[in-house]
């Protein structure tokens, strides 16, 4: 058996649904190990993208696929999806793909709560949140009837009527020790977009680890997600991240509006926003950038965020070329 896993990552601010539930079928083709589906109420842009909604497309790809995990990376159970409502979509999706779902949860952006009349919070809150959120979303999947009287949450006797066939592992975002430690101590494993290894391995990796000793736990495992663009020159790589020229825009966990993040951005030199992705033009260069997050990070999954002009020629050339590398990576020990 891989010691890592290899996943491909469905952008829903990119492509409609029923495009990504074919992408899903292709990846599992292509012999990737899972495919990571981000859920999002608005997109990045608003000329050049999509939003649908990820539990429905991921219960259409659990009957198009028969191997792959589906994981949402993530959803956010704390403002727009009650944590309840979040473990009764799980629950529906381990039973419609035979246990092949793992959830992934975050504290989200404001462009997904604030343009349906939530206010963001503060950290404090929102892990706050996510802390109560984990606790209910566990105790349903148990099978409990759950009266849960938090500061954010209030349930009463609630039950999953239709509850999950499996042990749905659950995966937490995190970019920082405060985050990290957290997840280290609540979730099964660690969901983390890597820029650079050393200072993932010094925000996340390390205090994740402090904190999991200090609570008698293992070191969790590491999902390790990273962008780049797969692009012969300039001009192709602009034309590939047209849906995803907003995303890395100084303040944009709080913007609301795709239209506003498009007007901004588009004021911006275009090599900016190029540069503020890694970009490969051959097999050789996305093997270099998605090795490290095994041979230094120590990922024991890495989740292959690639934007291109021709999404489903690049899921079979890196099924074809890259992925076999990858597995034989060394993983350090």
């Amino acid at each position: 058996m891989n010691r890592v896993k290899f996943h491909y990552f469905c952008g829903h601010e990119q492509f409609q649904p029923e495009t990504l539930v074919e992408h899903a079928r292709l990846a599992e083709e292509a012999g990737f190990d899972g495919v990571v589906v981000s859920d999002h109420f608005h997109p990045w842009v608003d000329d050049a993208s999509a939003a649908g909604y990820a539990f429905s497309t991921m219960a259409a790809m659990a009957q198009v696929t028969e191997r792959v995990r589906l994981i949402t990376g993530v959803v956010a159970p704390l403002f727009r999806h009650h944590p309840a409502i979040v473990a009764q979509a799980a629950a529906t999706i381990d039973r419609l793909s035979g246990g092949r779902f793992e959830l992934g949860l975050g504290s989200g952006e404001n462009i997904n709560e604030g343009p349906l009349g939530f206010s963001f919070g503060d950290f404090a809150e929102r892990r706050g949140r996510i802390r109560e959120a984990i606790q209910l979303i566990r105790a349903l999947f148990a099978g409990e009837a759950v009266t849960f009287s938090g500061k954010y949450y209030h349930t009463e006797k609630a039950r999953l009527y239709s509850p999950p066939l499996h042990d749905i592992p659950i995966w937490m975002a995190a970019s920082r020790p405060r985050s990290a430690g957290l997840a280290a101590t609540m979730a099964d494993g660690i969901i983390t977009s890597v820029r650079s290894t050393g200072d993932t391995t010094r925000h996340v990796v390390r205090p994740a680890s402090t904190a999991a000793e200090k609570a008698g736990r293992p070191p969790p495992p590491i999902m390790a997600t990273r962008w780049c663009v797969y692009a012969g020159d300039n001009e192709e790589a602009w034309r590939s991240l047209q849906p995803w020229r907003g995303m890395r825009l100084e303040g944009r966990l709080h913007a609301t509006d795709p239209a506003e993040l498009r007007r901004r951005a588009d004021l911006l030199p275009r090599q900016e926003i190029i540069a503020s992705f890694r970009v490969a033009a051959t097999p050789d260069g996305l093997l270099q950038e998605y090795a490290p997050l095994i041979t230094e990070l120590g990922a024991r999954a890495v989740v292959m965020q690639v934007a291109s002009t021709d999404q489903p020629a690049l899921i079979r050339m890196i099924g074809r070329e890259v992925l076999p590398r990858l597995r034989a990576a060394p993983f350090p020990e």
